[in-house]
């Protein structure tokens, strides 16, 4: 299996209002950059978009590491917790509805397609991808005000 680094950022302005996320793909030498944006959204459905798009872009079953400044996406994958809402009807502990039900969903389906580990580091901290990605997020929410 090809052994591939996902590094990814959302941003939003506003909670909710424009929003926007960036990804960077690395395999050897080889990067790719991708980034997009929504009109409406919120920084959590920015920071699932940014890796969901990162492993939709991959064409076969690889190796990833996700690179991510959001606890919200590392933990909730890491700990467990996305697929227990998910097994839980999309309820949380308390029996509160999980948001995003639709974007993790979608993540929890292409983690089965790949052996994905997640990598938490602290974001606006001097990280050169993680600046990169937040750069592109940020760009892209900007376009859209």
């Amino acid at each position: 299996m090809k052994e591939v680094t996902i590094f990814t950022d959302g941003a939003c302005s506003g909670n909710p209002g424009p929003g926007g996320w960036g990804t960077i793909l690395r395999y050897g030498e080889i990067e790719k950059e991708l980034s997009g944006g929504e009109a409406e959204t919120t920084n959590n459905r920015m920071e699932l978009t940014a890796v969901i798009k990162g492993l939709e872009a991959l064409n076969q079953p690889c190796k990833v590491t996700v690179v991510t400044d959001s606890k919200y996406v590392s933990d909730a994958v890491t700990l467990g917790w996305a697929k227990g809402w998910r097994a839980k009807g999309w309820k949380r502990s308390g029996g509160e509805k999980a948001l995003n039900p639709d974007l993790w969903e979608k993540l929890l389906d292409l983690l089965e397609k790949h052996e994905v580990k997640f990598q938490w580091i602290k974001g606006h901290a001097g990280h050169p991808e993680n600046e990169r990605c937040d750069a592109m997020a940020v760009a892209r929410w900007q376009e859209l005000k």
